[in-house]
């Protein structure tokens, strides 16, 4: 399903977009806040969305691209991921490349995102950040996330353990 805003249109990743996602996936400043490093390889890229496509094919998640609606500049993903139809809750991940900072696309988004979560059935939300993230968790509170916890040592990167906030949202 494709979703549209006033400026961005969000449609779901396909493996041609794996050229596009390359850039921010490599960049060290879009992803110090993200679980994995900075991807250097675009063929292991190509099989992360890949297997992204797949993950959607199968109904466990849900990936778009996001692309500013006039230039059809790719500005980023987002996601709803872990769908458990049992419970009608998801986690719900995004990233905007370094570009597209500070020009409100995230908020634009993860708006229509949670729109289109509300649409499909789905109940709450969650979405967790890297301690240090301010941006997103600005952005998460904004949109009526509430901090809900805080996960002490939860990731492992670069050899060492990361703590990270979570954030709840009752649609």
């Amino acid at each position: 399903m494709i979703l549209e805003t006033e400026r961005l249109t969000l449609a779901p990743l396909t493996p041609s977009d794996a050229p596009h996602v390359y850039p921010f996936l490599s960049d060290p400043e879009v992803m110090a806040h993200w679980d994995q490093a900075p991807i250097d390889d675009p063929e292991e890229v190509e099989a992360c969305v890949i297997a992204q496509v797949a993950e959607m094919d199968e109904g466990k998640a849900h990936y778009w691209a996001i692309r500013q609606s006039k230039t059809e500049d790719f500005l980023g993903y987002c996601e709803l991921i872990d769908i458990d139809k049992r419970h009608h809750r998801a986690e719900l991940r995004f990233m905007v490349a370094r570009e597209g900072w500070g020009q409100g696309y995230g908020l634009e988004a993860v708006s229509a995102l949670l729109a289109h979560a509300a649409s499909i059935g789905l109940k709450r939300l969650i979405a967790r950040t890297h301690v240090g993230d301010t941006r997103a968790e600005r952005l998460l509170e904004r949109l009526g996330f509430d901090p809900e916890g805080y996960l002490k040592g939860h990731i492992h990167r670069d050899g060492e353990r990361r703590d990270c906030r979570l954030f709840g949202l009752l649609l």
